[in-house]
């Protein structure tokens, strides 16, 4: 294996860092919650440097708004926005045969949506909603959508995880606690250790095919992701102090797109897959001492990321 990989950017570079003087105007890429937050701001470097970027959003008025905004800034990018609900597997069907029908050659795909910490919410199809949303609907869409990837020859694939999942692995036997006590915190770690093991077990699939996929820890920003947590909630959790300020630690969305953008385009990053990455470098083992960095053995693991692939397509079908 490859030494560690590393960049010329940190925790301090934003998006824009990463593109620029990049030209991606022969590149189809997709975005899944590119509407809002740190999504937006993936789409902004990626349009920005030229990308063809279909952004998948529940919110659709709010995708045009952001998409607009964009123009502004960029207007020759081309920002093509479209209806996805990744808790309903109907709508992932439905968006994946438009990306198909209008787009045979996806290069560059990014798994960004997610919601973190609601209470006990579920999908169209009865699942829980956190693993429904973040892993369950970006399995589907991306194995629907993987004949693009193919076609591609040099597909990137980024499945975004979060250093929440180093609080537990996935529960393969209950994913939708249906015979368990609910944790919304514990729901939320799993399903961000599924988001891992998908870019796992794609990285394998694309591979032959001259495509990769990786995940990442995008780091903590203050977006719309925190809407199901409490100013009270948010301060136990250390993301914000006692007078409301923001934890030192935390960053712009546009920083926190820094790493997807940067695993989706650095030509130094060619043939590497199935690996973890945070702040635009490949992350070491999680300990203790540093518990706010860092991979769990389990959520890169090819045993877990086979066993996943079971348990979802009988998820799915």
């Amino acid at each position: 294996m490859p030494d560690r990989i590393v960049s010329a950017f940190d925790a301090s570079s934003t998006a824009a860092d990463v593109v620029r003087g990049m030209d991606l105007s022969d590149r189809a890429a997709l975005v899944t919650g590119g509407g809002s937050g740190i999504g937006i701001e993936i789409v902004r470097a990626l349009a920005g440097a030229g990308a063809r970027v279909i952004v998948g959003d529940i919110d659709e008025k709010g995708a045009r708004e952001a998409a607009a905004g964009i123009l502004a800034e960029h207007p020759v990018a081309r920002i093509d926005n479209r209806h996805l609900d990744l808790g309903d597997l109907a709508s992932v069907r439905a968006f994946a045969a438009g990306v198909l029908r209008d787009y045979p050659r996806l290069d560059i795909m990014i798994n960004n949506a997610g919601v973190m910490t609601p209470p006990l919410m579920r999908t169209k199809q009865g699942h829980e909603l956190q693993f429904g949303v973040n892993f369950l609907g970006h399995f589907l869409l991306t194995s629907l959508l993987e004949p693009a990837l193919v076609a591609s020859g040099r597909a990137r694939l980024v499945s975004v995880s979060s250093i929440g999942h180093r609080r537990s692995d996935v529960d393969y036997d209950d994913p939708d606690f249906l015979a368990q006590p609910y944790d919304r915190g514990i729901a939320y770690s799993r399903s961000k250790t599924a988001c891992a093991l998908l870019a796992v077990d794609f990285d394998a699939r694309l591979r032959p095919h001259g495509g990769t996929a990786n995940t990442l820890n995008p780091g903590g920003s203050m977006t719309g992701l925190m809407r199901h947590l409490t100013q009270e909630e948010q301060r136990e959790r250390g993301f914000i102090d006692a007078e409301g300020r923001v934890n030192p630690r935390w960053r712009r969305p546009d920083q926190c797109a820094a790493t997807s953008v940067w695993l989706a385009t650095a030509p130094e990053l060619e043939g590497i897959g199935g690996r973890y990455f945070e702040e635009c470098a490949e992350s070491g083992p999680w300990v203790p001492e540093e518990p706010h960095r860092g991979v769990m053995p389990y959520a890169l693991s090819a045993e877990n990321a086979a066993r996943l692939r079971a348990l979802a397509e009988r998820m799915i079908a």
